[in-house]
């Protein structure tokens, strides 16, 4: 299916591995132009050239943290006007509430709520003046599941699907669509630190905890990040136009609500 992106430009940020890496890569492939940042040059310029010589795109990096003042400002001085944006950063430490104090709360909100409404802001007018606009924000299971050890995860991204909630219900008349994908378990660092850190509290090895992680998981295995880019270059598509504010559950069935 031709996604009817061609030609677009995507911003899609901490996009050097793992689940942006994958949003990248399956835009890319749709002919979508790309400016991806990351805090590490090295593994940036890296996953860069190898969109470029899989896709022949244009690729620009932006060495930075996107969750900082700084960071947005490099990312959009490249970007300014992205038809696309791709909204993704690291999600807070595992760990017990008792032992977050206000700025480590303040840390967690930046980047996983206040990061991606600073980003829409800046970017939402000038997609709705051009009548196209696609923005995905990743977040996590955690809303629709909240997990124990994950509170500042499960706070932080709450707060901002309820923000997207109200937002996407605005901009959808200009074909401006907003909507949320909600990974579980993905061959990513960040279900490597969040097993480790399982395995800690419950006094497992890791290899255990991995053992006990995939015995939720009805797929029995762990995502790959390439499904969750297609799921990405879908909803950025021109057929996705009249899909907007929702969340979007990638898990290999281990949610086990019907709703």
């Amino acid at each position: 299916m031709d996604l009817g992106i061609r030609g677009k430009t995507a911003l899609v940020c901490a996009a050097s591995k793992g689940l942006g890496r994958g949003c990248a890569f399956s835009l890319a492939r749709e002919g979508v132009n790309l400016v991806i940042t990351a805090r590490g040059r090295e593994v940036l310029e890296k996953t860069a050239q190898e969109i470029r010589s899989a896709t022949n795109v244009r690729v620009t990096t932006v060495v930075g943290d996107i969750t900082t003042d700084e960071g947005r400002r490099a990312a959009l001085a490249a970007c300014p006007a992205p038809d696309i944006l791709v909204n993704n950063a690291g999600g807070p430490p595992t760990g017990d509430f008792r032992d977050w104090d206000r700025a480590t709360w303040i840390k967690a909100l930046d980047a996983n709520m206040l990061t991606p409404i600073e980003l829409i802001k800046a970017t939402v007018d000038g997609m709705i003046a051009r009548k196209f606009g696609r923005i995905v924000n990743i977040t996590s299971t955690s809303v629709k599941a909240p997990i124990p050890a994950l509170g500042l995860s499960n706070g932080a991204r709450t707060g901002l699907t309820g923000f997207i909630a109200g937002l996407a219900r605005q901009t959808a008349k200009h074909n401006v669509t907003i909507n949320n994908l909600l990974p579980g378990s993905f061959l990513t660092d960040r279900t490597r630190q969040t097993i480790a850190g399982f395995a800690k509290a419950a006094g497992l090895t890791e290899d255990q905890a991995a053992a006990e992680r995939l015995k939720t998981i009805p797929a029995g295995r762990l995502g790959d990040p390439a499904e969750f880019g297609e799921a990405c270059a879908y909803l950025c598509s021109a057929q996705a136009s009249y899909v907007t504010g929702q969340n979007f559950l990638i898990d290999g069935g281990a949610y086990p609500g019907t709703f």
